[in-house]
């Protein structure tokens, strides 16, 4: 089973090399058919420069900025029977890819995978904090996933895709610029097969937006548009502050 990495990279010339480097170490030493695709996602930093001299790391340019536009960009140059989508300020945990391919293997359903995130440039009381708000989240992903059987859970810049399930619907919704992209994608992934969310499946992540913005003011930014994305198909908002600059 083919793993395929995306990552979507505007200006993360600080942080691309060690996401990169996350994924080899990963696969140094063992048979796993892996593509890692960085999409160089307008940037006008390094970033392109950087993920090139990784030796077989393919780069795809995508000039259309955003999210859903370098997600697809990099799916439709991927091979992969699973589309993993993470961030390029992301570094993969111990053993992240052999739980990725042993719940797949295990589970033909199984069309989403998803977990959750670790700040590691953040104190432990701050991810106290946030592992609250993911329990909660989680709570109501039971809920409507199981009772509502409207939709499930996501975390953007951590999930893996089945690639016929994508296919089947449609790919990437371009409509998406930022928030809710991921609740979207849930939503109609929810309507094909099992969508799945476990705390055993950890990224470590940059906490850089959330010490810009807050916790809180983070926390229901997303949760509203979650919320608005599930009950109405469209964003509460498209702005969101761009720490990339």
């Amino acid at each position: 089973m083919k793993l395929s990495f995306i990552i979507p990279a505007y200006n993360e010339e600080n942080y691309i090399g060690k996401c990169i480097e996350s994924i080899l170490k990963e696969v140094k030493g063992r048979a796993y058919d892996v593509e890692i695709i960085v999409v160089n996602n307008a940037s006008t930093d390094q970033t392109g420069k950087i993920a090139r001299s990784f030796p077989g790391v393919i780069v795809v340019d995508e000039k259309r900025k955003g999210l859903s536009y370098a997600r697809q960009a990099g799916f439709l140059a991927s091979k992969g029977d699973l589309i993993a989508n993470i961030d390029a300020d992301t570094e993969l945990t111990l053993d992240w890819i052999e739980k990725v391919l042993t719940a797949f293997i295990a589970n033909p359903n199984l069309v989403a995978l998803s977990g959750p995130y670790i700040y590691y440039d953040l104190s432990r009381l701050v991810n106290f904090g946030v592992r609250i708000f993911y329990y909660l989240g989680f709570i109501f992903h039971l809920i409507n996933k199981i009772i509502l059987n409207s939709g499930a859970m996501l975390q953007g810049g951590n999930f893996i895709v089945r690639r016929s399930a994508l296919e089947k619907i449609g790919g990437y919704n371009l409509n998406f610029d930022f928030y809710g992209e991921d609740t979207d994608m849930a939503c109609r992934l929810h309507k094909v097969g099992e969508v799945v969310f476990t705390f055993n499946l950890p990224m470590y992540t940059s906490g850089r937006r959330l010490a810009k913005e807050g916790i809180l003011t983070m926390g229901l930014r997303y949760g509203i548009n979650h919320f608005w994305t599930i009950f109405f198909k469209k964003p509460f908002t498209k702005k969101f502050i761009d720490i990339r600059k």
